[in-house]
């Protein structure tokens, strides 16, 4: 019976090398099974903060988790079993808060429509990713700004974390009140503060804070994630964390009905007056999500040798699905539209796929471990539902200091260079808008260039998207 389970296990083990390249990429089925573990607890606090991004934006939350969860599933897999590259997917942070606070609060778009956008962002991601047309976009933007607006996300999801845990009042003096409704005031201008921690909530996302940075400063695997467990536990005895009375809850699986296939074509371009805002808006989805992505997969497979110098040369030489990278930058693209159906933001390949990669994951079986723990996930959604906006808060902070690790890869020094980022990066946050960021970097970008007498150096695409952007301004100014 003995060598009958050894010979079973030893099948197992010969299928998986052959099928993922185990010995060939200089790995084994242990090394990938720990590193898909490791990549799965430093990307499941998606699970806990997609959903409460998105609620803001008047979605079912426990219809967004599954979403999240089988969305994620999905990507993943695609991504290992297609691409054999160890990288996870799931509902980009920044994309899910351009979502919610740009297109749907900001531009008045229902969260119907704005999935619509998504869907339609990842069917172009897909005709991009098998043509030239990519190639040409990413030649066009100069590697500065893709920086910048990587950079610049970042600073806008730690303004909004730092917003959700209270850290800032937002007061009015009353000569500037302009509405009033019970207890509640309307101010023409409000002044910023720091709060004076008196608030639970504040309080609470501090300590969460606190615990988190010293989990990341200890490089403990899965920080952001224990500190979001942590700081939910904490929050129990402080009153923040309502703890639901599980005699009367199922940990079945909720229901994915509310956002299942709810696109909204016809609503989304039945307004002829909005069509060049919708049509900007996709761009700018399509524009944030491509660059992560690319971001990601240059910045830590061709490191770790995932995407060695032969595959960059096939990926060049625009046979299509030739290189891992070609085929990886499918699977993502192919996961944002999926995700669209499901009902949530654009689907996107995860940088903490980083933390697998440095715990030695090389294969598509690293991806299909954190797919396979994503499915197991679906069946916590009763925890889910305590875990408070304290809590969630801290993981924005976090997140948006490891993005800003693509500034040092832009010369503050050159003043022509740092002025379109700074743009960028200032008008992100300051605005409350992702795109408003991309389209002041890249107007300016346009007139540094014209100035310095060096138009001829811009890429055509630049010029075209940047007077799409004028003309979307003008538009909203005479509205």
């Amino acid at each position: 019976m003995i060598i009958y389970l050894c010979n079973i296990r030893k099948l197992k083990g010969a299928i998986m090398d052959k099928f993922f390249k185990l010995k060939e990429n200089g790995t084994d089925v242990k090394t990938e099974l720990m590193a898909g573990l490791t990549t799965f607890l430093t990307m499941a606090y998606i699970l806990f903060v997609n959903p409460s991004i998105l609620a803001a934006a008047g979605m079912d939350k426990n219809a967004v988790f599954v979403a999240t969860i089988i969305a994620a599933a999905i990507g993943t897999l695609v991504m290992g079993l297609v691409a054999n590259v160890p990288f996870a997917q799931a509902p980009g942070m920044g994309l899910n808060a351009f979502f919610t606070f740009t297109v749907v609060l900001g531009l008045g778009f229902t969260w119907q429509q704005a999935l619509a956008m998504v869907f339609i962002c990842g069917i172009i991601n897909i005709i991009i990713t098998t043509t030239k047309i990519r190639k040409m976009i990413i030649q066009a933007i100069p590697h500065s700004l893709q920086y910048a607006i990587s950079g610049g996300i970042g600073l806008f999801i730690a303004f909004l974390g730092i917003k959700q845990a209270h850290f800032l009042t937002f007061t009015g003096e009353a000569a500037n009140q302009i509405a009033s409704s019970g207890d509640s005031s309307i101010f023409n201008s409000v002044n910023l503060a720091m709060t004076d921690f008196k608030d639970p909530v504040a309080l609470l996302a501090l300590i969460g804070l606190v615990i988190t940075l010293i989990l990341m400063l200890l490089k403990f695997k899965g920080a952001i994630l224990l500190g979001i467990l942590l700081t939910t536990v904490v929050g129990i005895f402080m009153g923040v964390t309502q703890v639901p009375d599980f005699s009367q809850i199922s940990f079945g699986i909720p229901s994915i009905a509310p956002t299942f296939f709810k696109l909204d074509f016809v609503g989304l371009f039945s307004d002829p007056s909005k069509i060049s805002l919708v049509l900007i808006t996709i761009f700018a989805f399509s524009l944030s999500d491509t660059f992560d992505t690319i971001g990601t997969f240059l910045g830590t497979g061709r490191k770790a040798g995932i995407f060695d110098d032969n595959d960059e040369k096939l990926f060049e030489s625009g046979n299509n699905f030739s290189s891992k990278l070609e085929r990886a930058l499918f699977a993502d693209a192919t996961a944002t539209s999926i995700g669209a159906l499901l009902g949530t933001s654009n689907t996107t390949t995860y940088v903490e796929s980083a933390a697998g990669i440095g715990q030695g994951g090389r294969t598509g079986l690293t991806s299909v471990t954190v797919a396979v723990l994503f499915i197991l996930s679906l069946f916590i959604s009763p925890i889910m539902g305590m875990v408070p906006s304290a809590a969630t808060a801290p993981a924005l902070i976090v997140v948006g200091i490891l993005m800003m690790e693509s500034f040092k890869n832009i010369d503050w020094s050159d003043f022509e260079v740092a002025m379109p980022a700074f743009f960028v990066v200032t008008f992100m946050p300051f605005t409350g808008s992702i795109s408003n960021g991309v389209a002041a970097g890249f107007v300016t970008y346009c007139l540094a260039k014209i100035v310095k007498k060096e138009a001829k150096d811009v890429h055509p695409i630049m010029y075209v998207v940047s007077a799409l952007f004028l003309i979307n301004f003008v538009i909203n100014g005479i509205k």
